[in-house]
Parts: C-alpha cells; sequence; structure tokens
C-alpha cells in the first residue's frame, strides 16, 4: 500500500478494481436516490447498517458499498477491513456472500458469483492466503469481461498455484508466470 492507495499486482487488475468501485458507487447512489437519503447523512449510515444487516435483500455491489461506509465500532477500522482476530468484521465480511447476485447478459452462469468473490479477496487481502489471492486476483480481469473458468480449468490452476512459495505467489503478475514457475518444480 502506498499513501492509503493499495498497490495491486498489475495494471490490469487495478483497472478491474477501479471499475468495480465504480459500479459499488453507482449502486450505492442509485439506493440512496430511490430512497432520498443525502449522502454524508446519519440517514446514509442507518441505511448502511439496515443494508449490512439484511445483505440478502439486496445486490452485493449495493452491499459492499454500504460495508465502504461503516465503522467496526469494535476495531475503528471501515467495516469488514480490520484485523482476522477482529469478531465483528470477520461476521460482516462474512455476511456479505449473502447478498444477491445476478448475471449479467451474455456470461456463464456463475459469472457475478466469481466476480463477487474474487473482488471480495482483491479488496480484502489481508483474510485470505497468498495462495488464496494469487487465484481470485489473477482471474478477476477475465470474469470481469465474460470469461467463467471450467472447474478443471481453475483445479488445474490451483495445482500450479500450491507448487509456488507465499512470496512467489504475491510477486506473479500472470497466469503464464505462475505456469512457468511452477513448471520448475
Amino acid at each position: 500500500m502506498v499513501d492509503g492507495t493499495p498497490t495491486w499486482r498489475s495494471p490490469s487488475l487495478a483497472r478491474t478494481v477501479a471499475e468495480l468501485e465504480a459500479e459499488l458507487e453507482l449502486a450505492w447512489g442509485r439506493l440512496l436516490a430511490e430512497l432520498d437519503v443525502t449522502p454524508g447523512s446519519p440517514e446514509e449510515t442507518a441505511l448502511g447498517w439496515l443494508v449490512a444487516d439484511g445483505p440478502d435483500e439486496h445486490d452485493w455491489r449495493v452491499v459492499d458499498a454500504a460495508l465502504d461506509r461503516l465503522t467496526c465500532p469494535l476495531c475503528g477500522s471501515t467495516l469488514t477491513h480490520g484485523p482476522v482476530t477482529c469478531h465483528r468484521c470477520a461476521y460482516y465480511h462474512g455476511m456479505r456472500f449473502a447478498a444477491r447476485e445476478t448475471d449479467r447478459p451474455n456470461v456463464p452462469p456463475g459469472n457475478e458469483h466469481a466476480i463477487r468473490v474474487s473482488f471480495a479477496v482483491a479488496r480484502n487481502r489481508g483474510r485470505y492466503s497468498p495462495r488464496a489471492r494469487v487465484g481470485y486476483e489473477l482471474s478477476l480481469p477475465g470474469l470481469v469481461a465474460g470469461d467463467l473458468p471450467t472447474t478443471a480449468q481453475a483445479q488445474a490452476a490451483k495445482a500450479l498455484i500450491n507448487k509456488l512459495t507465499p512470496e512467489e505467489c504475491d510477486e506473479v503478475v500472470t497466469l503464464a508466470e505462475v505456469e512457468a514457475l511452477a513448471h520448475t518444480r
């Protein structure tokens, strides 16, 4: 992290995360407008907690946007971004996965779920191992483009990733680099 800004493993991942962050902001803005809630108001905070406590009633982008606006009462971090030991952050991080995931047109079924999980991992890196991070982060740009690896492809990539050291997992920028390193083992 540089000056509080995450350092992404590749420009492609940085662009994809920025695109998804913008989608979160748009989704949240639409909800505020629909409910006539003023941004930055106490009502917005109250709405954020309602969404966080009822994620199954909202699209995942709205839920993630709500979480971004809340402060954990236990650790003081942005909710879900606190240390792994913060039980409240861990609870709400898990709750986020109850949100609705509606696949976009012309993508394979399950693509939206894959985006959602990969994005959550990328944004909450400290909650996941280097092996989990590399797999989800490397796949995120392709998922947003509409791809969805088959189970066999995902398992093959995981087998390659499992041959890397944690340090190598944090350093690779492409799946081709993962393959090259793994084939030396």
